[in-house]
């Protein structure tokens, strides 16, 4: 069970604890609108797990809903793990499947690399990653969906974005991503 006490709850104190130079969902859909994107965006209540996103969606289709995951190596390499919501995430394997040894990485991690919190976890949140020290990866599986679900920067919004945009985007913005199954 989610204890949403233990979350913000209004749109202002959850933005309130974004990095404060991240970008905005608005400037995030302003990029995605310039670079020709067909996305639709929805608000909505918070959405803190996958639970309480299956909780709150408005629509029944279960395909391309996604949930973002954000690792690191010993080293202090970072991975942010993209796959669909259902699928349940075997660290070790990855690993071994990209030559590396993760772990979760800390929400203070999250916020220096992606400028983002814990439930907001997204792979439009690499244009916060200037240096590029973000890898991504994403599961195949999920890019053979024709649309994919993910918040624009803050877990009060979802855009729906057709797959190949997605890493059309990635590209644009220096993040190539791993495509990998898993």
């Amino acid at each position: 069970m989610n204890d949403t006490a233990a979350h913000p709850t209004s749109r202002e104190e959850i933005d309130a604890q974004h990095r404060p130079d991240a970008w905005t969902p608005h400037q995030l859909l302003a990029r995605l609108d310039a670079l020709g994107f067909d996305t639709t965006t929805t608000e909505h209540d918070p959405m803190w797990t996958v639970e309480d996103s299956q909780r709150l969606r408005e629509d029944d289709s279960e395909e391309g809903h996604c949930k973002s995951l954000f690792l690191r190596n010993k080293k202090g390499k970072m991975w942010l793990v993209v796959m669909l919501e259902d699928q349940r995430l075997d660290i070790k394997a990855l690993g071994e499947a990209l030559g590396e040894k993760l772990s979760f990485a800390k929400p203070e991690r999250l916020m220096e690399y992606l400028g983002v919190i814990p439930g907001s976890v997204t792979p439009f949140a690499v244009v916060n990653d200037e240096g590029n020290a973000v890898q991504v990866v994403l599961q195949r599986r999920m890019m053979d969906c024709a649309h994919l679900h993910y918040h624009p920067l803050r877990n009060f919004m979802t855009t729906k974005i057709s797959s190949g945009d997605l890493t059309r985007f990635l590209e644009a913005q220096d993040h190539s991503p791993h495509i990998l199954d898993f």
